[in-house]
């Protein structure tokens, strides 16, 4: 009998720390990608001639960015990815809001390859699609190719084209794309993970929910280059 106790009691805990260690390594996954986000702002803007332009940054409502977005097949296939968004509030930058991205038309590139998506909410009506925590790039919210560079600047044909703004960057290439057709949707998984409860878009973006520490890897470099952007 007491052999058997034993035995429960070492299967218990066993199967405690493997949840603890479960849990672990999926909140250290969305922390790695809160990480990964803000090197892919970092490394794009501290390449000024071909980053995005000042102009376009500092008019940015929100800026999201996905770090290795999977792609399969060639021109068209598959495509996939987990990101993070935050938005311009009173307070400063907002409690970042995780999301996935399915699909969509990725413009003329040989696929196989994973790819750095940034996408930039331009005005009211692209931020009350962000909000509503599921939308279609094309049709809920229109979408075009960013401008790339200083150069770029002197381009205020973007402000009136698209309420998202979407770049890519693959084997160091960073360029303005077209992204008509994918679906954004709020990461329920990643929400819980990060926060420890479900969050909603709304209360995250709109800055009704405080960022926890583990966000400010991203928040920082993005208040830094908003920062510059804004001189």
């Amino acid at each position: 009998m007491k052999r058997i106790l034993w035995l429960f009691a070492i299967l218990s805990v066993c199967a405690f720390c493997f949840a603890a260690d479960e849990q672990t390594q999926k909140d250290s996954k969305v922390t790695d990608r809160v990480q990964a986000a803000a090197e892919v702002l970092d490394e794009i803007q501290n390449t000024p001639d071909k980053g995005i332009p000042q102009g376009v940054l500092s008019s940015a409502e929100c800026v999201a960015v996905v770090p290795s977005m999977l792609k399969g097949g060639f021109i068209f296939g598959a495509k996939y990815g987990r990101g993070l968004a935050s938005c311009r509030t009173s307070k400063g930058w907002s409690a970042p809001a995780f999301f996935e991205v399915e699909g969509g038309s990725f413009g003329l590139q040989i696929g196989g390859q994973a790819v750095d998506l940034i996408m930039l909410i331009m005005n009211d009506n692209g931020m009350k699609s962000l909000l509503s925590s599921k939308f279609e790039l094309g049709a809920d919210a229109s979408v075009a190719a960013g401008p790339v560079g200083r150069l770029a600047e002197g381009d205020t044909d973007w402000k009136m084209r698209a309420e998202v703004l979407t770049y890519s960057r693959a084997r160091g290439v960073f360029a303005g794309i077209t992204l008509n057709g994918a679906v954004v949707k709020q990461d329920k998984d990643s929400t819980r993970e990060f926060y420890g409860h479900m969050v909603t878009f709304p209360a995250s973006l709109k800055g009704e929910v405080d960022p926890p520490a583990g966000a400010n890897p991203f928040l920082t470099t993005l208040a830094k280059w908003a920062k510059e952007a804004a001189k």
